[in-house]
């Protein structure tokens, strides 16, 4: 871990601090590191919404195959999304001249609330948005009639 022992502030210093570096490793790999192969596509973008029936999750994965993703419910409530952009070939003879899509896997995990219902979890991915719809178990009020004394 390198620390900048100077005075000056400089936001644009490429030294930067990693608090988590060998973290739970000792290990120069931060957890945002899955491969050194490929840089990770840690930024998957995911919106959750709750509605009076269920929660939605939306997730932007363009490029990604519905093949690469995966949906799961792990300790009974916790959402977990994951998968992997698999990184393009590269040819002999290609030249590139930018590199800004990103590649490599993601995973983003969500405590559910108790009002989910976890046996119940849909998935759908349509022109590069993952959507998935976890139902909520809905409880109706119930009315009680109190007796009028006198």
């Amino acid at each position: 871990m390198s620390i900048v022992r100077s005075n000056i502030f400089d936001p644009f210093s490429l030294d930067v601090w990693e608090p988590f570096q060998g973290f739970p490793f000792n290990t120069n790999r931060s957890l945002t590191t899955f491969d050194n192969d490929t840089s990770t596509f840690v930024n998957a973008r995911i919106d959750w919404k709750e509605t009076p029936e269920a929660h939605v999750f939306k997730a932007d994965l363009p490029g990604v195959k519905k093949e690469e993703v995966k949906v799961e419910v792990e300790e009974g409530n916790v959402l977990k999304i994951s998968g992997e952009r698999r990184k393009e070939k590269e040819e002999k003879n290609d030249k590139w001249h930018r590199v800004e899509r990103s590649s490599g896997q993601f995973m983003r995990r969500f405590r559910l609330p108790e009002n989910a219902k976890v046996d119940q979890v849909k998935a759908a991915m349509e022109n590069g948005v993952l959507t998935v719809t976890v139902p909520k178990e809905v409880k109706k009020p119930e009315a009680k009639a109190i007796e009028i004394s006198g």
